[in-house]
């Protein structure tokens, strides 16, 4: 018989209308007793641990008690600051660490995703190096083969200044024989030419 009343007692306690039933949790002390009414002269009918989803059917803020239900069923009265709407380390804790080991593997993607991308441009940058490198080099050996060709055409331009000197002054020296020899046969020529003598025609 005791067990049909306690069977009922939960029954008529699942039916409390949902207008009044909120859902709440007590705070993270150790426990809490559980009171048969809205005080500490009430009878204890036991304690309720902290994190405990409880719902909430009734508040008495006058004596700083709510009635509530806990997970096991068992309706009774708290205190009213061990009542709190944010769920305690219990229930906040796993879903803590299960949203720590997804941020830790969005951690580790990123970084690898990261060491991915540097690799990436370290290997362009060195490619990027090395095109450096040789455009440097190709620059290098076509600024010293303009060096060789300035430097051969001052040679022949040299070169072609002392040939026109040369010549000049050989002009000036076939010049000068030429006017010499001219001068010298034209002191010569008179002695070679025999001289015709004079007729008497005998006028005196």
């Amino acid at each position: 018989m005791k067990q049909l009343f306690s069977a009922l007692a939960v029954l008529m306690l699942l039916t409390v209308p949902a207008a009044h039933a909120k859902d709440n949790y007590i705070s993270d002390e150790l426990f809490t007793y559980m009171h048969s009414g809205p005080g500490t002269q009430f009878r204890i009918i036991g304690s309720v641990d902290a994190g405990t989803k409880v719902t909430v059917v009734d508040s008495n803020r006058n004596a700083g008690y709510t009635q509530v239900i806990d997970d096991r069923g068992r309706k009774g009265w708290v205190e009213t600051k061990y009542v709190s709407k944010q769920p305690g380390l219990k229930t906040r804790v796993p879903a803590l660490e299960e949203e720590l080991k997804q941020l830790k593997e969005a951690l580790s993607s990123a970084q690898g995703d990261s060491e991915a991308k540097t690799k990436g441009l370290i290997e362009s940058l060195d490619q990027r190096n090395a095109q450096v490198k040789e455009l440097e080099q190709h620059t290098s050996e076509l600024n010293q083969k303009l060096i060789d060709a300035q430097t051969e055409i001052r040679e022949l331009r040299a070169r072609i200044d002392t040939q026109k000197d040369d010549l000049l002054m050989r002009y000036f020296a076939y010049g000068g024989m030429v006017a010499g020899g001219g001068l010298l046969f034209g002191l010569i020529l008179p002695h070679l030419i025999p001289r015709r003598k004079k007729r008497n025609n005998g006028w005196a």
